[in-house]
């Protein structure tokens, strides 16, 4: 199970970056740059992410990249999710009043300043609850690192039931684990949603 956290903190820490910077392109007045976002998006999301784990284990090494299994794992779970973080960033930015970021270019602040200092801010408020099922989700992809043999939750109930053959047991408790860790996640998001609401 620590290891399961780690994965998904580290991992979803990346993507939180990563997908706010891919949602600020989105939303850029730069054309190359709304393509760049636009691409990393849709190749993310419509690629599966047991394709994405294995290209980047076993195919990248061919060309130099090679990594820990570990490290490997939260490389591409945070670029992987990154995408869906993007999307969801993006949604909480349209969400914010055309009038204030027109309001904020009258008085001479910058796109970046715009976004950083206006938009941003009220854009996270509007998506607590969208982020929190993106982390949830996230905390169960990390079963995916089984397939590489990475010590997580999954790939420990799996060898229990090598060594045990009791299958009922072994995986119905790796599940209660997975509950043990996506409910509290739940309710923490949804206590954070209703302490940052925008009044309307």
């Amino acid at each position: 199970m620590r290891t399961t956290v780690v994965l998904t903190l580290t991992s979803f820490a990346a993507a939180m970056v990563v997908g706010t910077v891919v949602a600020a392109f989105r939303v850029s007045p730069v054309p190359p740059l709304r393509a760049a976002g636009a691409v990393w998006v849709q190749m993310l999301r419509n690629t599966p992410l047991t394709v994405l784990l294995l290209l980047f284990v076993f195919g990248f090494t061919k060309i130099g990249l090679q990594y820990s299994f570990e490290v490997s794992s939260v490389i591409v779970f945070g670029a992987y999710t990154s995408a869906f973080v993007a999307e969801t960033v993006r949604s909480g930015i349209n969400a914010v009043a055309r009038g204030q970021a027109e309001a904020a270019r009258a008085v001479g602040l910058t796109f970046p300043q715009i976004l950083g200092i206006v938009v941003l801010p009220q854009a996270f408020r509007t998506v607590v609850a969208p982020l929190g099922n993106i982390f949830i989700a996230l905390t169960k992809n990390t079963s995916i690192a089984a397939i590489i043999s990475v010590l997580e939750l999954t790939e420990v109930a799996d060898r229990l039931n090598n060594a045990t053959a009791r299958p009922i047991p072994v995986f119905l408790g790796a599940a209660v684990a997975y509950l043990v860790l996506t409910l509290p996640s739940g309710f923490a998001f949804g206590w954070l949603e209703r302490k940052v609401a925008i009044r309307r």
